[in-house]
């Protein structure tokens, strides 16, 4: 009896003195050894809000001016990717804002890229927006000129925006997807120093 006494009291001496040390080194390694952990309220666990980037897509292209290229920003902000708005700048080669316009993400949605558009679910809209998203600034959806001579003004167009864009050949249109979904084309008006509408 005594012999196996021995050998037990070691066994839980070295458990002892090793569960010792491991709690040395982790208190050692610790930030802040005294503070308590006590997990976030249930509203605020996740820190996803409106102004949350999911995702940013970009690309340069000459727009306002014919020896630099601007640049063309599509930002999608959310705390849900189908829920999210798509922040859409356009920046010229200085850094100026040229165009600040806020579309529904929903906008971006091709009912081609859709299988089933009626039966669509959150993950096929998501997976169809990102798609969107990647389509976005492709070279065909770049035009020059903006307007071409045989184009008649739409009436919903600005008579002043429509006629200085169309006076100026070297001017570059870009059509993208508005927030109602319809395609509208943007070109840059040297005339009044701006982008604008010449197309809905």
């Amino acid at each position: 009896m005594k012999k196996l006494v021995l050998p037990v009291a070691c066994a839980l001496l070295l458990v002892y003195t090793s569960s010792c040390i491991n709690t040395e080194r982790e208190v050692g390694t610790s930030k802040n050894a005294q503070k308590v952990f006590t997990p976030a309220p249930e509203g605020n666990r996740g820190r996803v809000s409106e102004r949350t980037v999911l995702r940013t897509v970009n690309t340069t292209h000459y727009f306002s001016n014919t020896k630099a290229k601007d640049n063309f920003i599509l930002q999608l902000r959310g705390p849900k990717i189908a829920t999210s708005q798509a922040n859409f700048i356009i920046l010229s080669s200085t850094g100026d804002t040229l165009r600040k316009e806020v579309i529904p993400a929903s906008a971006l949605i091709n009912e081609r890229d859709l299988a089933d558009p009626q039966g669509a679910t959150v993950r096929d809209k998501e997976i169809a927006i990102l798609q969107g998203m990647n389509a976005f600034f492709r070279d065909d959806r770049f035009v020059q000129p903006a307007i071409p001579k045989t184009s008649v003004q739409p009436e919903n167009v600005d008579a002043q925006s429509w006629s200085s864009v169309k006076a100026d050949t070297k001017a570059v249109g870009f059509d993208y997807p508005g927030a109602d979904g319809r395609e509208r084309r943007l070109a840059y008006s040297k005339k009044m120093s701006r982008a604008v509408i010449i197309a809905e």
